[in-house]
C-alpha cells in the first residue's frame, strides 16, 4: 500500500484555500500512485476556530462534497478531517471516502481537550470499515493520547488493520524543532498499538499559526506519522511551514485473531491487563 500523508498550512476561518492547497497534494499523492491520502483535522476552519460555529457543514453537505469529489477526479481514498454541523451542535469528524466518491466512514472525535468544549460535542462510536484493501478504523489526534488508548485498543479490538487519524500537532510558538516535543507524546503511543496488535497507524497533522480560538498564537508543526510494528515507517519534517506530501509505503499486515484470541495473544507478548 501506498499512504500519503497530506500535511499542509490551514488558516483559520479560510476553507476555500485550505482546499485549494489539499487539492495540490492531494495531485501529488495521484500522481505517485498513492492509494490513499490522509488529509488534517478540521480543515475547513481549523482547530477551535470560532467562526466554525456558525458556518459548519452538515455531512453529507458542500464541503464534505468538495472531497467526494477530489476522490473521484484523482481515482483514489481520501480520509479527512472537517467541522460536522449536526443539528444544535457541531462535532470533530474524520470522513473516510472511497476512489468512487463515495462516504464510507465517519468518526466523532472522542478525547476531546477543554478547550474544545465550547465548539465540538463528544463522539459516541467507533467502527472499522471493509476496505478494498482491508479494515480500516478512524480516530483523531487525541484519541491516540496514551490516556485514551483504549480507543485504538477497541479498533484493534475490532480488527482494524490500519488505523487513520486526522491531527492538529500544536505547540507553543517558542518551540522548535530542535526540541522535538512528540517523541513520547506520540510515537510512544502508535507504536504501542502497532507492535501489540500487528497493525499500521498513521496521522497527518497541519502546520501554520493559529489565528482565533483558545490557542491563538500557537502553531501546528507538522510531524506527521505512519508506524508499524518496527517503528516509523514515515514522518514529515516538523515546523510551523512544512507543509509537505509524505509518503508511507508498507505492506497492510494480515491480522487472523479474533475475539478471546486477541486477549490470548496480547498475555502472550506479556500484555498487562489490570
Amino acid at each position: 500500500m501506498k499512504l500519503g500523508l497530506a500535511q499542509l498550512l490551514v488558516e483559520g476561518t479560510e476553507p476555500n484555500r485550505n482546499f485549494d492547497r489539499a487539492e495540490r497534494l492531494i495531485a501529488q499523492a495521484a500522481e505517485q500512485n498513492c492509494d490513499i491520502v490522509l488529509l488534517p483535522e478540521t480543515i475547513d476552519f481549523a482547530w477551535t476556530h470560532p467562526d466554525a460555529l456558525k458556518e459548519a457543514q452538515p455531512v453529507p453537505g458542500n464541503f464534505s462534497e468538495v472531497f467526494c469529489a477530489l476522490a473521484k477526479k484523482y481515482k483514489l481514498w481520501i480520509c479527512v478531517g472537517l467541522t460536522e454541523k449536526a443539528e444544535s451542535c457541531n462535532y470533530n469528524t474524520s470522513l473516510l471516502i472511497n476512489r468512487n466518491g463515495v462516504i464510507i466512514g465517519k468518526h466523532r472525535k472522542i478525547n476531546l481537550l477543554t478547550v474544545e468544549f465550547p465548539y465540538y460535542e463528544v463522539g459516541s462510536s467507533l467502527n472499522v470499515y471493509d476496505t478494498e484493501f482491508g479494515k480500516i478504523g478512524l480516530n483523531i489526534c487525541a484519541d491516540n493520547y496514551f490516556d485514551s488508548l483504549h480507543i485504538g485498543h477497541a479498533l484493534a479490538r475490532m480488527g482494524a488493520q490500519l488505523i487513520l487519524a486526522p491531527s492538529s500537532w500544536t505547540v507553543d510558538f517558542s518551540i522548535t524543532e530542535a526540541e522535538d516535543p512528540y517523541r513520547d507524546k506520540w510515537v510512544k503511543p502508535l507504536r504501542t498499538l502497532a507492535t501489540l496488535y500487528d497493525l499500521v497507524i498513521a496521522s497527518a497533522t497541519s502546520v501554520g499559526y493559529i489565528v482565533g480560538g483558545p490557542y491563538e498564537g500557537k502553531k501546528m508543526v507538522g510531524c506527521s506519522l505512519c508506524v508499524g510494528k518496527q517503528g516509523i515507517i514515515a514522518q514529515g519534517m516538523m515546523n510551523e511551514f512544512a507543509g509537505e506530501l509524505v509518503i508511507a509505503e508498507f505492506n497492510l499486515p494480515v491480522r487472523t485473531e479474533k475475539g478471546t484470541e486477541i486477549g490470548a495473544m496480547l498475555q502472550q507478548k506479556g500484555y498487562k491487563f489490570d
